[in-house]
């Protein structure tokens, strides 16, 4: 018969609960959360670029194929399309904050009126996705309505500001500026990659026809070749 184990001795462990095959549990857990981290940030950095190209159109096994992991992972890290459009843009929207900010402290207040424009139409034209986030209700989070709470008494005050200085024609409306920012971009929808700073043409028509009292017309950059027109109406067939 073997012995007995000395008294206060630990039995020797075979196999079972009370086996130790040398991991460390808390290592362990810790590369589970680095990698799950790594897959949410590969996740992120190619929804960034697949939104901007396409737009929030994009399916998220788009977005799977982009990154290079399954579309289970963007599942497991975001559950459906909403909760990825969220965590991507969240600090992209907040810079329209800034932005208006920064625009109603100018010390010239067309300059800031401008800014506000070109700038805001800049990130749109950019990116697709921005651009649908802040225009489309079925991806209008409460992040969205409450930028849009921000920012809508800044931009006013730009708006009143620059027609105080009689410098902005005083019919303009706050809600007229988004209006002009969606329609800018839509002839970069339009042209596409065929000329992509064409918009820059026309924001530059319409801000000398929201000016007071001009002397003298801005100079306009190129205009669009009959290709381009041409391109840009076959969208519309």
């Amino acid at each position: 018969m073997p012995p007995e184990p000395a008294a206060g001795a630990s039995p020797p462990a075979v196999g079972g609960a009370g086996a130790s095959d040398g991991t460390d549990c808390s290592c362990a857990t810790h590369k589970l959360r680095a990698d799950a981290e790594r897959n949410r940030q590969k996740v992120l950095a190619a929804a960034a670029e697949v939104f901007a190209e396409r737009g929030l159109d994009a399916s998220l096994d788009d977005v799977a194929a982009a990154a290079g992991v399954g579309v289970g992972t963007v599942y497991r890290r975001f559950p459906n399309k909403e909760a990825l459009v969220g965590a991507l843009f969240e600090d992209k929207i907040e810079n329209i904050v800034v932005l208006a900010h920064a625009a109603s402290t100018f010390d010239d207040p067309w300059e800031g009126f401008v800014h506000f424009v070109e700038q805001a139409l800049e990130w749109q034209v950019g990116n697709r996705g921005l651009r649908d986030v802040l225009l489309h209700s079925e991806f209008a989070s409460a992040d969205t309505s409450r930028l849009r709470d921000i920012v809508t008494p800044l931009l006013t005050a730009i708006v009143e500001r620059a027609q105080a200085a009689g410098t902005l024609r005083p019919d303009v409306v706050v809600n007229d500026v988004p209006m002009l920012v969606t329609m800018l971009g839509a002839v970069a929808d339009y042209v596409g990659v065929n000329d992509p700073d064409l918009w820059k043409r026309y924001m530059t028509l319409i801000l000398d026809g929201l000016v007071a009292d001009r002397q003298a017309s801005t100079p306009l950059s190129h205009p669009p070749s009959q290709q381009v027109v041409d391109a840009a109406m076959d969208r519309f067939r």
